[in-house]
């Protein structure tokens, strides 16, 4: 059965989190991970600093070869990354144990993961090669996918929660009767979090009742 993992490992175990060490207020959220052979190239978003200090602070990081700016949106920006093929890494990780990365968080307090494997047999793959490779992760939560209805689209229970949650305080209303962060501060999780839980869970019931297979 399709396994869900939330671990957390320190901001600067990830090439992307040495960024706190110069611009100690930004959040930095994956936006997506595509496969490139060996190597994995993140786009993600990056809030809290300007563009031009953004770019400047990230190019000191060890394991990534560059970062660019592909666009902003308010005072939000969208960014890639290229790693160096010799760095092993978590997504490296990641890589080799075939875990897909539902979401990643990082702030000066570290990264927040959830990914999701076949089984729990990849989830033991992937805590083999971090201990291999001296990656620190703490892992938080494991837990099953749960289907809804039989269908074949699943969530995970803490996207289920929140796009509950959030339909029952009548956030979807229109007008409506609940803000964001109400939600938020219910469920004790920051606004970014329950933002990526239900743009991904949409996107899960999107794909499982819309999209044709």
């Amino acid at each position: 059965m399709a396994t869900v993992m939330e671990f957390t490992s320190p901001a600067e175990e990830f090439p992307l989190g040495t960024v706190f060490e110069n611009l100690p207020d930004v959040t930095v959220e994956l936006e997506r991970l595509i496969p490139d052979g060996t190597l994995i190239i993140p786009y993600f978003w990056v809030r809290g600093a300007k563009a031009t200090d953004i770019e400047a602070a990230f190019e000191t990081h060890a394991g990534v070869v560059s970062v660019d700016l592909i666009d902003e949106v308010g005072s939000e920006y969208l960014m890639r990354a290229e790693w160096d093929r010799e760095y092993f890494g978590v997504l490296n990780a990641l890589g080799e144990a075939n875990i897909v990365v539902l979401s990643g968080v990082g702030t000066k307090n570290g990264w927040r993961f959830e990914v999701r494997g076949e089984n729990r047999q990849v989830i033991s793959d992937f805590r083999t090669l971090c201990h291999e490779h001296d990656i620190p992760i703490e892992i938080t939560a494991v837990h099953a996918l749960l289907p809804l209805g039989g269908d074949s689209y699943e969530l995970t229970d803490t996207q289920r929660e929140a796009l509950v949650l959030a339909y029952e305080r009548g956030y979807f209303d229109s007008p409506r009767a609940v803000s964001l962060d109400t939600i938020a501060d219910e469920l004790g999780i920051t606004q970014q979090s329950l933002s990526s839980r239900l743009r991904r869970g949409h996107r899960r019931l999107i794909g499982g009742t819309l999209i044709s297979r």
